[in-house]
């Protein structure tokens, strides 16, 4: 994964500067696609009380083919917001697609909107299972994939240190081999992580 350097510019720049910008923050967003399929295709496996095992299989493909597809998007969006007693992973499903939705949107100020909606709904997720690599590793990508300058990328330290955590523990829940693997490297390509760190998660390649 090629990381794109961060772009640092003050709040009240120019229309055009802001475009720009959100251009940028576009092209962060389509990379996420990388980390959706990922989490979705290689196999966290769980079991969800609102779905069927078919209709989680079907979602999870869906939420891969929404990073280019705004209808899609908002579709499933509207889907999971109606499903009742939501539990911490759909809610962690509902933050990603509000990203998705900062993607697809024209309007830099729509973009900052569902960014913020987004990381406060992963926040969600998160109070709901503290210890959910998966989770953790959706709210690190999209943070990861923000523009610093927009100030919503402050849990990385947090969820960086609470996924590399579980691979000093080797507690990996039922996420399989070539899950663990992708996941290390995309944080050692991140360089997000500490040397001692990157000592850990290189173990795991």
């Amino acid at each position: 994964m090629v990381k794109i350097d961060c772009i640092h510019m003050p709040l009240n720049a120019s229309s055009s500067g802001k475009e720009s910008i959100f251009a940028t923050f576009t092209l962060y967003m389509t990379k996420f696609k990388f980390l959706l399929i990922l989490l979705f295709i290689t196999a966290f496996q769980f079991t969800y009380a609102q779905l069927s095992p078919k209709e989680i299989n079907v979602l999870k493909m869906e939420v891969v083919k929404a990073v280019d597809d705004s209808h899609l998007t908002d579709s499933l969006y509207h889907k999971i917001v109606k499903l009742p007693g939501k539990n911490a992973l759909l809610v962690g499903y509902m933050g990603t697609l509000q990203a998705l939705k900062a993607k697809h949107s024209w309007n830099p100020y729509n973009k900052i909107k569902y960014v913020s909606l987004a990381i406060k709904t992963m926040k969600q997720a998160i109070s709901l299972d503290p210890e959910n690599m998966e989770i953790r590793f959706m709210r690190f990508s999209i943070e990861h994939f923000t523009p610093a300058f927009l100030g919503f990328s402050k849990d990385l330290e947090a969820d960086r240190k609470e996924i590399v955590k579980h691979y000093q523990n080797h507690s990996f829940a039922t996420a399989d081999e070539a899950l663990v693997k992708n996941v290390a490297r995309f944080m050692v390509d991140s360089k997000r992580c500490t040397p001692d760190e990157i000592g850990v998660l290189n173990k795991y390649f």
